[in-house]
């Protein structure tokens, strides 16, 4: 369960790995996969659950049939708390900007872009 992938990522590679994982990729209340800071992507999920009823079937299902792939259950951030887009895709490319002039490098580079853009964001 989750607000969708990082936004640091690339959303669409991401979503075609986990299917040529096998991962369900299903959307809480949503047609439209979670961007993390921000309730829309612009990408489709697999599949639109609007309960806590249909998440726990569509567990049980997976289950039943021994798929072991997982299911990723993207939760939209709600729209009160959620940060405009763009503003996310700017601050986005100006962290990673300043993590390559740092020389951000490895396990330090996703803790410095999400705390950069927080703080860009506010």
């Amino acid at each position: 369960v989750c607000a969708g992938a990082k936004s640091i990522l690339d959303l669409p590679k991401t979503l075609e790995y986990l299917e040529t994982q096998g991962v369900c990729v299903a959307g809480y209340r949503t047609d439209d996969f979670p961007a993390f800071f921000t309730p829309h992507s612009g990408l489709p999920v697999s599949c639109r659950l609007d309960g806590p009823g249909e998440a726990a079937a569509l567990v049980a299902a997976q289950r039943q049939l021994g798929v072991s792939s997982g299911i990723v259950l993207g939760v939209p951030v709600p729209d009160d708390l959620a940060a405009e887009a763009a503003v996310v895709e700017e601050a986005t490319r100006k962290a990673l900007a300043e993590c390559e002039a740092q020389g951000v490098k490895g396990n330090e580079v996703t803790p410095f872009l999400l705390k950069r853009i927080n703080e860009l964001t506010g």
